[in-house]
Formats: C-alpha cells, structure tokens, sequence
C-alpha cells in the first residue's frame, strides 16, 4: 500500500506547527479528530516532543495513517484509534487538548453540532481546542479563492460547504469553550483556538 500524501499537508504543517508551539505549550496529550493521512501527526509529535498525540479517523484511514506512524516510530505518537464523530460513543482519553485540520467543511453541519458537543464534554478546565481551515466571516468569504473551493464542496456535497466563523464560535461557547486566538494562515485559512472554562457551562 502507498503511503498517503497531501501537498497541502505538507504546505501548512509549518505555520500550524506555530501555533500549535503556543496553544499547546502547557497540554500534556492531544486527541487530532480526522488525522487524515497521517502527516500531521508525525509533524507535530516529532516537533512537540512534550505532548502525547493521540491521532484518529474513520477506520478505513486507518492503515494509511498507522505507516506515518510506524515511520516515524517516536515514542509520542502512539497507534492511531478508530473515531468516527457520529459513533454513539467516542473512545475513552485522557485529553487535555485537541486539534482538527480540514474537518468543518467536509462533514455536515449537525456532524459539526456533534463535534462540539462532544469535545465541550470531553476537556477538562482549561482545555484546548484548535481548528485548522477555512472560515467565512460575516457571511462573506475572505477570497475569491475560497468562494470558488466552496461552491466546489456543495456541489459535491450539498451538507458540506464553509462554515461560518461566528456560528463556529457561538457553538464552543454553547459547549463551554471560549474564543483564545483566530490566527491567520497562508492560503487564506485560519487556525482558532478555544479553552474550554467552567465559567462558560450552562
């Protein structure tokens, strides 16, 4: 079997890395939601040698990102675990920060409903999540280059397509999550980062 690759993977695994040195300076195990194929992970592990991350997809990505991994072979990263968001249960892990890459615009909005909910019980006080993707603000997107990537989703997919920033940040809050950061990424993307603060619970 091919090792699975992105460019785009290989593009911003960099600028996350830099955000993900601040956001996640104090974190001691992170859960990534939709690992991909992989090359996150072994990026961030190998860079961020103080965390345990802990990757995970949908099973049938699950080879794929297991040879990124197996390559890797750091003592961080351990095997990658099967997660998908709308599985009745999620598995049980001790995170205190988790990371998603490219996920709020592929999968549906009540699956991003679900994510949130699920990530809002799962961190502890002081939690961190980041997201990593395209946003559009106001209703409006940021380039045309996203617009057109947008339209590309929807017609694949009508439940697919980019979300809106401010209905992405009134669902954390909805779930106990605080806004920390919206950085600004190349390729007109954004990496947000949220702590989850009892003082937000409903």
């Amino acid at each position: 079997m091919t090792k699975p690759y992105s460019e785009a993977c290989e593009r911003n695994k960099d600028p996350i890395l830099e955000v993900l040195r601040e956001a996640f300076a104090d974190r001691c195990k992170v859960l990534e939601i939709g690992g991909g194929t992989g090359q996150h992970a072994a990026h961030f592990a190998r860079h961020l040698a103080h965390l345990t991350w802990q990757t995970s997809d949908i099973a049938e990505h699950l080879s794929g990102i297991q040879q990124w991994i197996d390559e890797a072979a750091l003592p961080n990263l351990p095997a990658a675990m099967a997660l998908d968001i709308n599985q009745a249960s999620w598995p049980q892990i001790d995170a205190d920060a988790i990371f998603t890459a490219n996920t709020l615009h592929i999968v549906s909005w009540p699956e991003v409903q679900r994510l949130f909910e699920r990530v809002g019980a799962l961190l502890p006080h002081g939690g961190v999540l980041a997201v990593y993707g395209p946003f559009k603000y106001g209703g409006m997107h940021t380039a045309e280059s996203n617009a057109r990537f947008d339209a590309m989703l929807r017609e694949r997919d009508l439940a697919s397509g980019l979300r809106d920033f401010e209905a992405v940040d009134e669902l954390a809050r909805k779930h106990g999550m605080v806004m920390a950061a919206d950085h600004a990424m190349p390729a007109n993307n954004r990496t947000a980062v949220w702590v989850r603060s009892d003082v937000m619970r409903e």
